[in-house]
């Protein structure tokens, strides 16, 4: 059957707008080239006009000026037609995948949302609440048990008012206490020896030996 009516071609891949753009952007360089040499021709002919004198040789320049010029304005309208088609397949381009990244976002979303209610199904506010309420708990008795271990031991109970009437009485006591005697006897203290260490000296009348204490008579 092949033979008789031959066999189908393999279909290939579908267009794609990215190659489009760029098969395109190809030729438009390509009508930029050609009419980059036209312009190059049309400066050599007008060169060639402006040193030749008026007459047919002239007129012949002139007309093969304009001939280039038409030219050139026909490739330029080609690469105005092909810049706008690349501009756009560019724009179809760029919405295209936008549209894409959107559906890829919301998907993601769709995703994340689902893991979102699979996590809050294993998490109970009620269990929280009450998770709280035991440390809480737990809280106040580490308290208690901190003030039983530094509680006092043997302390006789004294009271207050006692305490209170006791140091009235004892900043009373300090009050009356006038007796200055250690004051005189600091100041009739025997004072510092002077002199060097073996040097006999005579203070208020008395010998006294190398240490300043009164010397012993022989």
């Amino acid at each position: 059957m092949n033979r008789i009516f031959g066999k189908g071609k393999a279909k290939g891949p579908p267009p794609n707008l990215s190659d489009c753009i760029g098969s395109v952007d190809s030729r438009a360089e390509s009508v930029d080239k050609k009419i980059a040499r036209l312009d190059a021709e049309l400066v050599k002919y007008k060169d060639q006009m402006k040193r030749m004198r008026d007459g047919p040789s002239k007129n012949m320049v002139k007309q093969k000026a304009m001939r280039i010029l038409k030219q050139k304005r026909m490739y330029e309208g080609q690469r105005d037609n092909l810049m706008q088609q690349s501009f756009n397949m560019e724009q179809a381009n760029y919405t295209i995948q936008t549209l894409k990244d959107t559906k890829t976002t919301v998907d993601a979303m769709k995703v994340g949302l689902k893991d979102m209610k699979k996590a809050y199904k294993n998490i109970k506010i009620d269990k929280i609440e009450d998770l709280q309420d035991e440390m809480e708990d737990m809280m106040e008795d580490a308290n208690d048990i901190q003030e039983a271990l530094g509680r006092s031991y043997g302390t006789p109970d004294i009271d207050e008012d006692d305490l209170e009437a006791e140091l009235d009485a004892l900043g009373d006591e300090l009050l009356l206490d006038d007796d200055s005697s250690y004051l005189d006897e600091a100041s009739t203290a025997p004072s510092i020896p002077e002199g060097l260490p073996g040097e006999k000296s005579n203070r208020d009348g008395v010998l006294v030996d190398e240490f300043g204490l009164p010397q012993i008579p022989a």
